[in-house]
């Protein structure tokens, strides 16, 4: 069942919105029966009467392609009374273009009167390519043809050509092809003019599968049955290209190769204590005096191994203060036990400020201070 103003189109009565209209105003009858409700479907051999008259069956579908001339309007019908393409081919049936070219523009043309497949050509699911020769003035510049791949801004959207190739480049007069996949009103000169070139001549070479040949302008030819078919039939799209910048997939972890020969066992330290390591300190006696180089070997007041720190030096100046004191009382240490390196730190902070001396320091001033009491004497006696 099909809508009876398509029906009536189909049989060259007129267009649907003309057909439409004779409904509406009850000048048609369908088996007998008037109808005014659009929308009305009605089988494709329905008995249809116009005004009284009996409408025939619609003829077998046509497929024409027009190399279409300049000056002529690609259209059914012009309210100017110009000369259009249906008038040019003369045909008995009633066809309309499939698409429409500009009354300046020339090239391949289709015609038909099956609408259904009209409107799958035209679909952009099918992805048919318009191919056009366009001969422009100007300056065709590489900045300008990347602008035109890149796309467009227009009213309609972004106008971008699938392809542009340059045929001949000169200094003022230039021809490129273009590849389009829509077919926007004067899209090539819109997209022309954006980059600064002027088309005085534009001509569409292919359409899908098909391409005009050999055919001169104004010359038509029907198509095949494998044309008409290639053009119903979806293109496969293209694959979407890979971006060089993206990051490449990571590698699975390996696992570390186990080693061959038997290995060591693994030695565990016990927590919170470290290997003891001996320091080495000497210490000299003051000058005038003969000693000789004590050596010992410091550790903490617990026995255990202190800890090994870079500011034990720091530290240890400024709780023992300066190394060669000379006061006659008794040298007392302190110190902290955790940072310094002597037993002597043991003391603590009581006696920090103390001075401190060695032992050797003591008995030789107790020899010095015996061998001067007779002098002393000697001279209070005299």
């Amino acid at each position: 069942m099909i809508r009876l103003q398509k029906v009536m189109a189909d049989r060259g009565v007129a267009s649907r919105r003309a057909a439409e209209e004779m409904i509406s105003e009850g000048r048609v009858r369908v088996n007998g029966d008037l109808i005014t409700t659009l929308g009305t479907r009605v089988p494709e051999d329905a008995h249809i009467e116009l005004d009284g008259r009996l409408i025939a069956a619609p003829a077998g579908h046509r497929y024409v392609l027009l190399n279409k001339p300049v000056g002529i309007v690609s259209t059914a019908q012009d309210e100017h009374g110009r000369r259009t393409v249906v008038d040019h081919i003369g045909a008995r049936e009633r066809l309309y273009p499939v698409g429409r070219l500009d009354t300046d523009s020339e090239g391949l043309l289709l015609l038909t009167n099956d609408g259904t497949w009209a409107e799958r050509v035209l679909h952009p699911r099918y992805g048919h390519e318009r191919e056009y020769d366009a001969w422009v003035e100007g300056d065709l510049t590489d900045e300008a043809v990347a602008r035109l791949q890149r796309g467009i801004p227009l009213e309609e959207g972004i106008a971008r050509a699938v392809r542009v190739s340059v045929r001949s480049r000169s200094r003022g007069r230039s021809r490129l092809s273009m590849v389009l996949l829509t077919g926007w009103k004067r899209q090539v000169r819109r997209m022309c003019i954006a980059v600064g070139l002027k088309v005085t001549r534009l001509v569409r070479v292919r359409m899908g599968p098909l391409e005009l040949g050999k055919l001169r302008p104004g010359e038509f030819r029907d198509l095949t049955k494998r044309e008409i078919e290639a053009m119903t039939a979806p293109t496969p799209q293209p694959k979407p290209q890979v971006r060089e910048d993206t990051a490449p997939a990571i590698a699975p972890r390996v696992p570390r190769r186990a080693s061959v020969g038997p290995s060591a066992p693994r030695v565990r330290r016990p927590q919170g204590r470290r290997e003891f390591v001996p320091q080495v300190r000497t210490t000299r006696a003051p000058r005038g005096i003969v000693s000789k180089r004590t050596t010992t070997t410091t550790g903490n007041a617990r026995g255990v191994a202190p800890r090994v720190t870079r500011r034990a030096a720091v530290s240890r100046a400024r709780v023992e203060g300066p190394r060669r004191q000379w006061s006659g009382e008794r040298a007392v240490q302190g110190g902290r036990p955790t940072r310094e390196r002597d037993a002597r730190a043991a003391a603590g902070p009581a006696a920090r400020m103390a001075p401190a001396r060695p032992p050797q320091w003591r008995r030789s001033t107790r020899a010095a201070a015996a061998r001067a009491a007779p002098r002393r004497g000697r001279g209070a006696r005299e």
